[in-house]
């Protein structure tokens, strides 16, 4: 694996945070890769196309 720095804004790691301390991701690391790779999955499954938008791109 590659590393990769990026800024998230602080509510969303809280969010991420929330995320791991429930036990739904080992850690914060898992969360986002999952999150990245439901993302590449929408875009394959055609989602994003059929609206014209990317709905993972909501802030």
């Amino acid at each position: 694996m590659e590393r990769v720095t990026l800024r998230i804004p602080k509510q969303q790691i809280e969010e991420v945070e929330q995320l791991v301390d429930s036990g739904e991701f080992p850690n914060r690391s898992e969360a986002i890769r999952s999150a990245v790779r439901e993302m590449i999955n929408e875009q394959y499954d055609g989602h994003s196309e059929q609206s014209g938008k990317r709905t993972w791109a909501k802030v």
